[in-house]
């Protein structure tokens, strides 16, 4: 990898952290100055504006969150359990980043104010939503999972009520909220499992 590539990934990683607890109007180029010790000369060397980096380290924050949510999720045999672990990780790790889950920040935080992260928020729960149903799709095509599910709710239901239990967990400084949407889930997934399974 070139420097100036070098240089432009350690920008963003220390951006990242930045920018998910403080928001695209809470972080200044002053705060990623600091974080990096480069001149604003030098990251405007790498970036055309803030909102580049912005979108830069929210992909990269992201990317690290769906790292630990689906590392080894292959080694993982049957999709009832797949879609366990997959609970379970985001339980016991909501966010390996600072501030916590980068999607359901900057949803809060681009909701009407930044198209460009409101679009990759988008983006990052669609793909969570297609990974999530071809779970479950795989478990229909292997008997594992009943017939009649529909993938697309199944995603729908452990997104909404992971992120959710999250945002609640964070405002009331208690995990209570993600131990008892972990329980409901369990029983979720208890539902569509076929007998044999």
């Amino acid at each position: 990898m070139a420097k100036g590539e070098l240089t432009r990934q350690r920008i963003i990683a220390a951006a990242a952290p930045i920018f998910n607890q403080r928001g695209f109007t809470g972080c200044s180029m002053q705060d990623i100055m600091e974080a990096t010790g480069l001149e604003k000369g030098g990251l405007y060397r790498h970036f055309a504006n803030k909102e580049e980096l912005a979108a830069e380290a929210f992909r990269f924050a992201l990317a690290q969150c769906v790292k630990t949510r689906t590392e080894d999720l292959e080694l993982i045999e049957g999709s009832v359990a797949k879609l366990r672990s997959v609970v379970q990780r985001f339980v016991a790790t909501p966010s390996p980043m600072p501030g916590g889950c980068p999607l359901l920040n900057t949803a809060i935080d681009a909701d009407d104010g930044n198209p460009v992260l409101r679009e990759l928020v988008r983006d990052g729960i669609q793909a969570w939503k297609a990974r999530i149903s071809n779970i479950v799709k795989t478990g229909i095509e292997h008997g594992e999972i009943r017939q009649t599910i529909e993938p697309q709710s199944i995603a729908n239901t452990m997104i909404s009520m992971l992120e959710g239990s999250l945002m609640m967990s964070r405002i009331e400084g208690t995990k209570k909220p993600l131990q008892d949407a972990c329980a409901m889930l369990e029983c979720v997934l208890d539902g569509i499992a076929t007998k044999c399974s």
